[in-house]
């Protein structure tokens, strides 16, 4: 089984919709630190998983210096965001997404 981890920031900004008075329901930015994970038996043939370039363009080209409020279809939560990333790039079974220092929401399919 081969596995392949691509990290990345991004800057972005969100506000949060939530049940509960928050200061987080205000437009707020973080420097969001994205680690991707992919996994495949086999690799493609140029001899990869899935290529580095190619996930950092899914990811950083839609939501870096973006308000994600606008560009997501969803209450732009970390956790939220774990799981809309791990749908967009092949062979990726875990996304970590750490919005500030010991804040962190990991989505893994099961």
């Amino acid at each position: 089984m081969y596995t392949v981890i691509k990290r990345m920031e991004i800057s972005a900004s969100h506000s949060l919709n939530l049940s509960y008075p928050s200061k987080c329901e205000n437009l707020h930015g973080h420097n969001w630190i994205i680690t991707v994970f992919c996994r495949s038996a086999q690799l493609n043939d140029d001899g990869m998983v899935v290529d580095f370039t190619g996930i950092k363009d899914q990811i950083k080209g839609k939501l870096d210096h973006k308000n994600l409020n606008e560009v997501l279809p969803f209450n732009p939560t970390a956790e939220n965001i774990a799981r809309w990333i791990c749908e967009q790039i092949p062979h990726c079974v875990k996304v970590e997404v750490c919005e500030s220092e010991g804040n962190m929401a990991v989505y893994e399919k099961d």
